[in-house]
């Protein structure tokens, strides 16, 4: 089988300073009235259960996705392939911690800003294979329709994190480089490898999405409830 030729298009850049383009148009969120209102305006609290709501619904579509695509296109044969695609996610060189225990230390500060470098870095990601799903035969538009409504919600809760800094922490963006790598296909896979790239895209952002919903509801707890916060 013809190998797939990758070029790694990697730069060194301050990804979250990509977020000053986005703070003159917050989340838009609702009033108890039900009209929407900009997220400037509404109180800290409600903030953070709107952008933990999106961060949940996220991974909800994620999995759906995900589930969808394996019993489509990924034999059982090939579905241990997803433990290799957690050792070469995108994510994998970013400075976020992975353990239970590491989470647990990390301030509050860390916590928003990890979430914000996971949303940022997937965008672009999504919007390659929402182009790559649309190349295959018989893919139902379901998952290509998830992907394009994953990819909206990932920037309403970028601006939402944006936010959500500004309130919390009275201060502007962490001056935090890390490198990140994108993949990039520059001759048409086979479809075996095509099936399993994609494949590995979704199970990543599958636990990537797990963990911002997880952060941020640490993040609530600890603002809450302080002395009972522990990750499940």
């Amino acid at each position: 089988m013809q190998k797939v030729k990758v070029l790694q298009v990697c730069a060194w850049v301050l990804l979250l300073w990509r977020c000053w383009g986005v703070l003159g148009y917050p989340l838009d969120c609702k009033d108890e009235q039900g009209s929407i209102i900009s997220c400037t305006s509404i109180s800290l609290e409600k903030l953070l259960d709107r952008v933990i709501q999106h961060a949940e619904l996220i991974y909800h579509v994620s999995e759906e996705s995900c589930t969808l695509f394996e019993e489509m296109f990924v034999p059982f044969t090939m579905r241990t392939q997803q433990n290799r695609a957690r050792n070469t996610c995108i994510t994998k060189a970013f400075p976020i911690p992975g353990s239970k225990s590491e989470i647990q230390k990390i301030s509050d500060k860390w916590l928003l800003h990890s979430v914000l470098m996971l949303v940022q870095s997937w965008i672009e990601p999504l919007v390659y294979l929402q182009k790559t799903l649309d190349h295959y035969d018989g893919a139902a538009d379901t998952i290509l329709n998830k992907t394009k409504w994953v990819t909206n919600k990932l920037s309403s809760l970028e601006q939402g994190i944006v936010e959500l800094i500004r309130k919390m922490l009275d201060e502007g963006l962490l001056a935090v480089e890390h490198q990140q790598t994108l993949t990039r296909f520059d001759v048409q896979p086979e479809v075996v490898e095509s099936i399993l790239r994609d494949y590995a895209v979704l199970t990543c952002f599958k636990k990537d999405a797990h963990k911002m919903e997880v952060f941020l509801k640490l993040l609530k707890c600890r603002h809450t409830d302080k002395m009972s916060c522990y990750i499940s």
